[in-house]
Formats: C-alpha cells, sequence, structure tokens
C-alpha cells in the first residue's frame, strides 16, 4: 500500500528558511535531522521510523538514539551522512551545521531542508513544512494545531495578569559573564507567552550581562536553566540572596530541554512557565 502511494505522489516544492527551492519527487524514507530540534519535529509526527542517522547531542526520543551518528561538537561528516543514503538532510544553521553541509549535499544530488527557529510561531512553520514535505501534511496540520490551542490556553489563562519581570539565566562563561534569554529569540517568546516580561534592558542585542546587571534588574522572578543543585550554588554566592525574586522565593530551576531547544517540547516549557509567573491560575 506504501509502495502504491509513493508511486503515485507528485513532486513537492518547498522554499526553505534560507528562500532555497527543494523539490522532492516522492516523500522522503530516510531523513537525517541534524540537531535534536529537527529530531525531534520529525519524530513528533510519527516518523522516527524514517530518521536514519543522527548527531551527537541528541538526546529525545529514545527510539532513535541507537541510530548512527553523523557529527557532534567537532562538526559533521558528509561522508557518514552520505553512507546512510538519506533522501532529506534536514540542518538548522548553528555550530557551522549549514555552512559544512548545504553545498556538498546539493552537489551530491541530497535534498538538504533548512529550517530556523527564532520564534514559537516559526516552530509550528517548522512542524508543518517538515510535514508537508514528508507526505503526511494532514497530520502536521493536526499537530502543529494542537499545539497552536495549548498555547492559545496558556494566552487566555495569563490574560489580564500583571506581567512579571523575568530574567532567565542559560549558561555562565569563563569570564564571569553570563548568558540570558533574549528578545528576538524562541525562548524570549516562550517568556512573553506565559505572561512574563524582561527585566534587563536590550537584551536583543546583548546576550552576555554581567552579574551585576543581573542583580541591578532585582527581577520579580529569576530563572536558572539547568539544574536545581547548580540554581543553589549561584544563590549562594554573595549578592544574590538579596534579590527579590530569592527573598520571595520565587528563583526557579527550569528545563533546558524544554526551553533551550526550539522543537515541540518548547510548548511544555510555555506551560510550565505559566505556572510559575502566575501560579494563582493553576489548574484554570
Amino acid at each position: 500500500m506504501l509502495f502504491a502511494s509513493l508511486a503515485h505522489a507528485e513532486p513537492v516544492t518547498v522554499h526553505d528558511a534560507f528562500d532555497r527551492t527543494v523539490t522532492f519527487a516522492q516523500p522522503p524514507q530516510r531523513i537525517v535531522p541534524i540537531f535534536a530540534s529537527n529530531t525531534e519535529i520529525v519524530a513528533s509526527l510519527g516518523l522516527a521510523d524514517r530518521i536514519v542517522g543522527i548527531e551527537a547531542y541528541t538526546r529525545f526520543p529514545p527510539e532513535v538514539l541507537d541510530r548512527p551518528l553523523v557529527g557532534g561538537r567537532l562538526g559533521f561528516s558528509v561522508d557518514a551522512i552520505v553512507a546512510l543514503r538519506p533522501d532529506l538532510v534536514v540542518v538548522t544553521p548553528s555550530r557551522q551545521a549549514a555552512s559544512q553541509l548545504v553545498d556538498p549535499m546539493e552537489r551530491l544530488g541530497v535534498p538538504v531542508l533548512v529550517l530556523l527557529g527564532r520564534s514559537v510561531e516559526e516552530i509550528l512553520t517548522n512542524i508543518r513544512l517538515v510535514a508537508h514535505v514528508a507526505g503526511v501534511t494532514e497530520r502536521g496540520e493536526t499537530v502543529a494545531g494542537r499545539f497552536a490551542d495549548r498555547l492559545a490556553r496558556v494566552a487566555s489563562r495569563v490574560a489580564g495578569e500583571a506581567a512579571p519581570t523575568v530574567v532567565m539565566i542559560t549558561g555562565r562563561l569563563g569570564n564571569g559573564l553570563m548568558l540570558v534569554a533574549r528578545e528576538g529569540t524562541y525562548t524570549g517568546d516562550a517568556i512573553v507567552r506565559a505572561g512574563g516580561r524582561f527585566a534587563l534592558p536590550r537584551t536583543a542585542t546583548l546576550a552576555q550581562v554581567s552579574p551585576e546587571s543581573i542583580l541591578r534588574s532585582d527581577p520579580d522572578v529569576l530563572l536558572w536553566a539547568g539544574s536545581e543543585s547548580d540554581l543553589k550554588a549561584l544563590i549562594a554566592e554573595p549578592g544574590w540572596a538579596d534579590l527579590r525574586a530569592v527573598r520571595t522565593g520565587r528563583a526557579f530551576a527550569v528545563s533546558r530541554t524544554e526551553l533551550l531547544i526550539p522543537g515541540p517540547r518548547t510548548i511544555d516549557g510555555i506551560e510550565h512557565l505559566a505556572e510559575l509567573f502566575h501560579p494563582t491560575r493553576k489548574g484554570r
């Protein structure tokens, strides 16, 4: 039945995030998604069985973790990808993946789809696009529609509520500076959709800030993207216990996988943030 449907499939032409025109004669059956976000998008469509290779930092879903690795911290292997005979490679321009893979794959005749995840809406668009290319357009609309419904429920829940000021720390650098969630990113979008607002000014252009600037901003809510133990170690450092967020019990460790990977689990992260920002609305 599958082969009969493939034989009569019409070619599909799409435009990706680089405004490249990509044509698929048949729905791809052997997919190599580069980065966890793209793997999770493919899997959310029920297509985990089509994934034939992953990169080293992919941790979800568990059923794909036995697939061959095609790269990691040191880059990506064109030879390893080609050996898997893919009919679709999905990449994101991070860690030089697009610059290392798009041109070689094109020269070898392997279709490449470039995705960006700069906002929550773009994540839903990516789900629909991959579904369309894979020949499961209706399923993509269903999956994206369910996520959109969940987002709408969060929006309704936080509507009219005073938005707390928020700082989300996503990492620490060796020079003492801290990485924070920025405006104009999917993580920043998640904060706003959950009913928060940025305590730090100018984060649209500045991701690295000093601890002193965070302390001066004195946010209503402090988020640490990582473990509870690392958050406790941070607030044990001089000055942090005086933050309003710490004094009022609103310093929280939050999931990196939900908020730092632009994929389907970002919706879970938004729901969890809404509970932290507006606890009196919980369960509504």
